[in-house]
């Protein structure tokens, strides 16, 4: 009797054991999957707080609230079973779509960059929404960023299925129900974080204290240089994580000259300097990347908007 319960105690700490490294593995899977998918993400941090500027302030953890709930279920509901659904039947299309992906990101960074440039991006700060609007507003606003999160997160998932593909139906589930969920609930968590930031300098900057003074002033100073750089970094990885997927995709279709490239250009940087071989390495395949996403971005904003807009002026001299 004994023995069999030793027996049946053994059987019981294996099966907890498989299922621990079980665990492990999904955990490990998702944050491996969730890091090829940062550009994204920091691109969906640094968008989202555009939403909800000019607003009540105790409307802007509602508002997020409801855009993060709104992400959640175009995750879980239609973009993970998807993506599932092409991994399983189409496997063959995951690299051209990603690559489609991958071309948006390149668009939408050098996008940013003719606005800036242009001087569109203040046009579009005077569209923001005017304090205090009513609910119709709201839903507007919120409904405009679940639409433009579902892109993000479009890319998001493909991105991390295409780093698990060779994994099991139920793995790749789970571990894209890991993903969405996780990056949704770090993506929001950040960017509430982010709105109120100011609230609390304000708060501080009211204690006695004057200590709590400086730094609540410094905080309530410090906001609009962080959205800056947070908008700026956003930028750098969309063309990086843009580009970086146009290269392995054209790899992987077969055409191989580009990417042979930058790979001897990576080894051959990584050689020189043995010490910090591999962080040089790395740069030179991200600076690679990333021209390699403006150059295609470039002409993507070219034909979407100086293209149409150079035949409208061409019509409107005649």
């Amino acid at each position: 009797m004994s023995g069999g319960l030793a027996a049946l105690l053994d059987d019981i700490a294996a099966m907890v054991k498989l299922a621990a490294a079980s665990v492990d593995d999904v955990a490990a899977a998702a944050a491996r999957a969730s890091a090829k998918a940062a550009g994204v993400v920091v691109d969906d941090t640094a968008v989202t707080p555009r939403y909800v500027h000019g607003f009540t302030a105790d409307r802007e953890l509602p508002m997020i609230k409801r855009i993060a709930i709104g992400s959640l279920r175009n995750k879980l509901l239609f973009i993970v079973p998807a993506a599932l659904a092409l991994s399983q039947f189409v496997p063959w299309l995951l690299t051209p779509l990603l690559m489609v992906g991958g071309t948006y990101l390149c668009f939408e960074g050098a996008e940013k960059i003719w606005e800036k440039i242009s001087g569109h991006d203040k046009a579009h700060e005077a569209d923001l929404p005017a304090a205090a609007q009513g609910r119709e507003q709201e839903d507007q606003m919120v409904a405009g960023a679940v639409r433009t999160d579902f892109i993000l997160s479009a890319e998001i998932i493909v991105i991390a299925l295409n780093e698990v593909a060779d994994e099991g139906f139920w793995s790749r589930l789970l571990i894209l129900v890991v993903v969405a969920i996780g990056i949704t609930a770090m993506v929001y968590g950040v960017v509430a974080l982010i709105v109120k930031m100011d609230d609390v300098g304000l708060h501080l900057a009211e204690r006695t204290s004057p200590t709590a003074q400086r730094f609540g002033l410094a905080l309530v100073k410090f906001m609009p240089t962080l959205l800056s750089v947070l908008s700026t970094v956003g930028i750098a990885a969309m063309l990086w994580v843009g580009g970086h997927i146009l290269l392995v995709g054209l790899d992987d279709l077969g055409w191989h000259p580009l990417y042979e490239l930058v790979h001897h250009a990576e080894e051959a940087v990584a050689a020189a300097v043995p010490s910090i071989g591999g962080a040089l390495g790395w740069t030179v395949n991200t600076l690679a990347s990333a021209a390699l996403g403006l150059v295609v971005g470039g002409l993507v904003v070219a034909i979407m908007h100086l293209i149409p807009r150079k035949q409208e002026q061409a019509k409107t001299a005649h």
